[in-house]
């Protein structure tokens, strides 16, 4: 739970992180897939961009884009970063570790991201809905679930991944499209945290150069400091076994990576 500052009377604080981004830390999956390769639920995210850096072990990321297919390695100290409408896939290779830094935070949790299910699954929102939801908990029964999704999302993937190295994008592009169509109506409300998440950051960083450049910064007497801890560790994501931190912007957890 994030804390507020000793003597402070309102329980949440005002202030997101830097650039108004999320951050977890995954423990990618070693459950082996249909290819024989381990890891997670391959997935693209609508309008946010998403890095990780590896802090420990090793493995690689897998991505889908126009440009075609990369597989690229991660190892200590390594960063990857991925635009919207990338589909990734991360691979354990041994311990894998990595801390996420995810843009617009509020909107992955509210739903800015869609696994790579095939097209029947996608062309159906109650069924992709169910598909993608996972029992609550860290149990058995809410690992063999997230198990089972990330074998959906692979199953759709490798169709996607094999068109596009025959030099065919058509699949691809229309699991973007079919990608829009499933969030399109959380547009509304996507917009409304990014105007109290990322919008309103840039747009005080504004007002702060102002009252720099008039010799009279007086938000610099509201200057603190804060601190937060995990609220849930190990839950299971799309990528992996993730911690999660329950910071101001954010709603709540959507399981992503």
């Amino acid at each position: 739970m994030v804390t507020a500052p000793a003597g402070a009377t309102e329980p949440g604080l005002p202030h997101p992180l830097p650039g108004a981004v999320g951050l977890s830390h995954l423990s990618a999956y070693d459950w082996e897939a249909a290819d024989g390769v381990c890891g997670g639920s391959p997935h693209l995210h609508l309008v946010c961009t998403e890095a990780y850096v590896v802090t420990g072990g090793r493995g690689a990321v897998q991505t889908l884009s126009p440009d075609g297919y990369r597989e690229i390695p991660l190892e200590p100290g390594s960063l990857a970063w991925f635009t919207p409408g990338t589909v990734h896939r991360m691979i354990q290779g041994g311990d894998l570790r990595i801390t996420v830094l995810m843009q617009n935070s509020g909107l992955p949790e509210a739903g800015d991201a869609v696994f790579t299910f095939p097209p029947e699954v996608l062309a159906d929102p109650a069924r992709y809905a169910t598909a993608a939801q996972l029992p609550p908990g860290t149990g058995p029964e809410t690992a063999d679930a997230a198990r089972r999704r990330r074998d959906l999302a692979v199953e759709g993937y490798l169709v996607l991944r094999e068109s596009l190295a025959a030099g065919d994008n058509r699949p691809y592009l229309e699991f973007q499209r079919a990608a829009a169509r499933l969030v399109r109506e959380k547009v509304p409300t996507w917009r409304e945290l990014w105007r109290a998440g990322a919008l309103a950051t840039a747009e005080r960083t504004g007002t702060q150069l102002d009252e720099l450049a008039s010799g009279e910064p007086s938000y610099l007497g509201e200057a603190t400091a804060h601190e937060a801890a995990p609220t849930r560790l190990g839950g299971f994501g799309m990528c992996g076994r993730r911690d999660e931190y329950n910071l101001p912007g954010t709603t709540l957890p959507y399981g992503g990576e």
